[in-house]
């Protein structure tokens, strides 16, 4: 077993199931980004199913171009390299099949219950525990090949979360556990071996915090209030505007209004 500081790529691909064994694991102490380098590594001609895992990144990269706190010893960050067989419309369902996924292997390695901020977050405890980045590139209106991204406050860093993050910042687990971060980098990937991208929908609403509380809604640069109704086959949330508008929202972002 590793210890709470390191990494350990023998334990995590002794721990994959069959069917994960397709994946080509590199496990890294630090790297500037794994999505970052793995998108770098697909023009190059990488192989599907190559992995990138990380203890630490210098320049962890979140949605709308925000840096993702990323410090050593304390998470796991992972990059996979996707060809899906998905028009390019159809992009989102990477993201929520990762994030059925990684509900899956917390529930599985632990005994937290994580739930879904639609569209990319998982809180544990009421606070963001995960965060997942999906960057596809395009061809012919399908998916040339996609890179999922994913990164997991497995332990809280020593001497908090910084400050600017403190209040929304969560972890798995409270306290370091020797090899709990091997044990959800192997299963995160043993769910997403045997997940169907297109049939997520249901496992995601099941998970889902949203529906049913009054959010806002920033999409295009532009923000309103509305209320979260539904999640609908296509993992688009489903909202109604004040003026009584409903509105499916296949992008776009939201916090909800206390």
């Amino acid at each position: 077993m590793s210890d709470p500081t390191s990494l350990s790529k023998d334990l995590i691909e002794k721990s994959l199931s069959k069917n994960a064994k397709k994946y080509r694991i590199n496990v890294y102490d630090l790297i500037s980004s794994t999505n970052t380098v793995l998108r770098e590594l697909a023009e190059q001609g990488a192989e599907e199913n190559t992995v990138l895992i990380a203890s630490e990144q210098t320049n962890g990269r979140g949605r709308m171009g925000r840096n993702f706190f990323s410090p050593s010893e304390t998470g796991v960050y992972i990059s996979v390299l996707l060809h899906p067989d998905l028009p390019a419309e159809k992009t989102v369902f990477i993201t929520t099949a990762a994030a059925v996924a990684i509900c899956k292997a917390i529930e599985k390695t632990t005994d937290k219950t994580p739930k879904i901020k639609w569209v990319n977050d998982i809180f544990i405890d009421g606070k963001k525990a995960c965060g997942i980045l999906t960057e596809a590139v395009f061809e012919n209106g399908k998916i040339k090949y996609a890179v999922l991204g994913i990164g997991i406050n497995v332990f809280e860093p020593e001497g908090g979360f910084p400050e600017e993050i403190k209040d929304i910042a969560g972890a798995v687990s409270e306290n370091a556990q020797r090899g709990l971060r091997e044990k959800i980098t192997a299963e995160f990937l043993n769910e997403l071996a045997l997940t169907d991208p297109e049939k997520t929908s249901e496992e995601y609403k099941k998970r889902s915090f949203v529906i049913g509380k009054k959010i806002t809604v920033i999409n295009a640069g532009i923000s309103y209030d509305a209320v979260a109704e539904d999640i609908d086959e296509n993992c688009c949330l489903m909202i109604k505007k004040e003026d009584g508008e409903k509105i499916a929202l296949s992008s776009g972002e939201i916090s909800i209004r206390l």
